[in-house]
């Protein structure tokens, strides 16, 4: 019997998938449990106008995320953190992700998941550093910090 897949079954298939499978299989655990429904013309085509829909929302993701990342590579846009620092250009605590985040929502109106930012180690000195963003599977920008004295 053949199947549309509404759901991952282990083993059997991913969502959207159209396959083959024994009647019984398909009847009293598929079919039952809302994992897959009967290969019909009417399905099939539910099936393709989803698969569409979920290629145009992928597209609108990615055409977002690179109009984002334009914006974080403008020379203009530099993220201002202030700090407290001692007198050799060391911070006495550190800048992280989570306060990046906070300071370009304060200056720029943009939200971004703070697990988006590529930060290896905390900023620990005054000064200019680049901050990698993943902002997509196919997208990663960097911003501008720039650290001060506050």
């Amino acid at each position: 019997m053949k199947v549309v897949f509404l759901e991952d079954v282990k083993g059997r298939g991913k969502k959207g998938e159209i396959k083959d499978v024994p009647d019984g299989y398909a009847n009293n655990f598929l079919i039952k449990n809302k994992k897959a429904e009967a290969a019909t013309g009417k399905n099939l085509g539910a099936v393709k106008g989803r698969q569409k829909a979920a290629e145009k929302q992928a597209a609108e993701e990615l055409a977002d995320a690179k109009r984002l990342a334009a914006f974080f590579e403008d020379d203009q846009t530099v993220v201002e953190v202030k700090e407290k620092s001692g007198k050799d250009g060391r911070l006495f605590g550190a800048v992280s992700s989570k306060q990046i985040i906070k300071a370009l929502a304060d200056q720029y109106d943009v939200k971004v998941d703070k697990r988006k930012v590529l930060l290896d180690h905390p900023i620990q000195s005054m000064g200019y550093t680049d901050v990698p963003v993943k902002l997509h599977r196919e997208v990663t920008a960097n911003i501008r910090v720039h650290v001060s004295e506050g």
